[in-house]
């Protein structure tokens, strides 16, 4: 049991990390030119969609110059950002998956967990893939395709959480899980929020 619990507070230490990493960018860009605010101000008006709004303005605020005032440019940061913590999340949950001292349910549970954020992880990539190729004469299909693709990584990311539940975990397994999952799964919806308002302001 110590060894899982070293491997369990390396995990947190490691996630805190990710998380700090998103959230740290906040300060820097707080510039006062009139070009950055009117840019800040689109990001934060667009995340009032979601339903993690904070997550969403801190996620996307370092891309503000980029973003400018394009939803087109506003999504498509959003699935990014989202999917490189998805792959954060990837790996965390993989080398939590081999600690010593884990019970054979629980073992199967984060085998099944690793199974679906790759699923998850694949449909991302769709999207982004998807999203590179929309155009006005096909935007409709597209950004159906899109929802499609982000709906199902999100169905992926709470399956895994869904997996503990049915073992009846118990203790800092479950915790740790859930903890890493909820994070990528609120960005993940806070993306899918970004694109349906996009699907409607066409």
């Amino acid at each position: 049991m110590e060894a899982i619990s070293s491997k369990i507070l390396l995990i947190i230490f490691s996630f805190g990390l990710i998380i700090h990493s998103i959230q740290a960018n906040e300060r820097p860009y707080q510039q006062s030119n009139k070009l950055f605010i009117r840019n800040t101000l689109f990001i934060r008006n667009s995340c009032r969609s979601t339903s993690y709004p904070r997550l969403c303005y801190v996620s996307l605020l370092k891309h503000a110059h980029f973003i400018q005032t394009n939803h087109m440019l506003l999504t498509g940061a959003s699935l990014n950002v989202t999917l490189a913590a998805a792959k954060s999340t990837a790996a965390l949950i993989s080398t939590l998956a081999k600690s010593h001292g884990l019970k054979p349910r629980e073992v199967a549970a984060m085998k099944d967990c690793v199974e679906v954020l790759s699923d998850s992880l694949d449909e991302l990539r769709r999207s982004i893939n998807e999203m590179s190729h929309i155009r006005a004469s096909n935007f409709e299909l597209t950004i159906s395709d899109v929802q499609t693709w982000v709906s199902a990584a999100l169905t992926d990311q709470s399956t895994c959480t869904d997996g503990f539940e049915e073992i009846n975990s118990k203790g800092n397994i479950k915790t740790i899980v859930r903890r890493i999952i909820v994070q990528v799964a609120q960005m993940t919806s806070n993306a899918l929020a970004l694109i349906n308002k996009l699907a409607t302001s066409k």
